[in-house]
C-alpha cells in the first residue's frame, strides 16, 4: 500500500472496487488542522470524472496499468483481436471494450490499449483517421460551398457528415472522438 505522498499526475487508484486515473492532484496545508490532498480523479473505463480529498498520509491502493500498441486484425463477431506490436501476441477485446471506436477501425490499424492484469480496460484510437468514402448521394454541379452537408458512409460502415461536393471513392480524414469530417486526403 501507498500513501498521499505517492499520488501523481497519470498514477491510477483502486477506490471502491473501480480503477480512477489522477488528472490533477494538490497538497494542501492549511493554517488550522491537519494537510489533506485533494485531487481530480477520472475513471479509467467509463471516463467520469470526480473530485475526492484524502487525508494527508491515507492509505491509497496504486494499481499496474499497461499502455501498450497493437495492431487491430479482425472482428470475430464478439470479438476485436488485436496484435501485440513488439510480442506478436493476440488478445481478444470484447465490443464493449472497443466501444465507439470500432465504427472507426480498420484492419492493420495501430491503436494502443490499456491492460490491468492482463484484462484490456479501453482502446485509445489515433486522433484520426483516413477513410474512403463507400457511399453517398451525388453532388450537384455547382455545389462547391460549404454550406450544407450531406450523409456519406465509410468503409468502415460508419456515417458521417460531409460536404456537397464529396463523391464516391474521396479519400477523407475524420476526427475518431467526435466522427466529424476534416478534410479530403491528398
Amino acid at each position: 500500500m501507498a500513501s498521499t505522498a505517492d499520488i501523481k499526475n497519470g498514477v491510477v487508484l483502486s477506490i471502491d472496487g473501480q480503477l480512477w486515473s489522477v488528472v490533477e492532484f494538490q497538497h494542501v496545508k492549511p493554517g488550522k488542522g491537519g494537510a489533506f490532498v485533494r485531487t481530480k480523479l477520472k475513471n479509467v473505463v467509463t471516463g467520469k470524472v470526480v473530485d475526492k480529498t484524502f487525508n494527508a498520509g491515507a492509505k491509497v491502493d496504486i494499481q499496474n496499468v499497461d499502455r501498450r500498441d497493437f495492431t487491430y486484425l479482425y472482428n470475430d463477431g464478439e470479438n476485436f483481436v488485436f496484435m501485440d506490436a513488439k510480442d506478436y501476441d493476440q488478445i481478444n477485446v470484447p465490443a464493449a471494450t472497443v466501444g465507439d471506436a470500432a465504427k472507426f477501425l480498420l484492419e492493420n490499424q495501430e491503436v494502443t490499449i490499456a491492460l490491468h492484469d492482463g484484462t484490456p480496460l479501453y482502446v485509445d484510437m489515433p486522433a484520426s483517421v483516413v477513410l474512403e468514402i463507400t457511399y453517398t448521394e451525388p453532388g450537384l454541379q455547382g455545389d462547391r460551398s460549404s454550406a450544407g452537408t450531406k450523409p456519406a458512409t465509410v468503409e468502415t460502415g460508419a456515417e458521417i457528415q460531409v460536404p456537397l461536393f464529396l463523391e464516391t471513392g474521396t479519400r477523407v480524414k475524420v476526427d475518431t472522438r467526435t466522427g466529424e469530417y476534416l478534410g479530403r486526403e491528398k
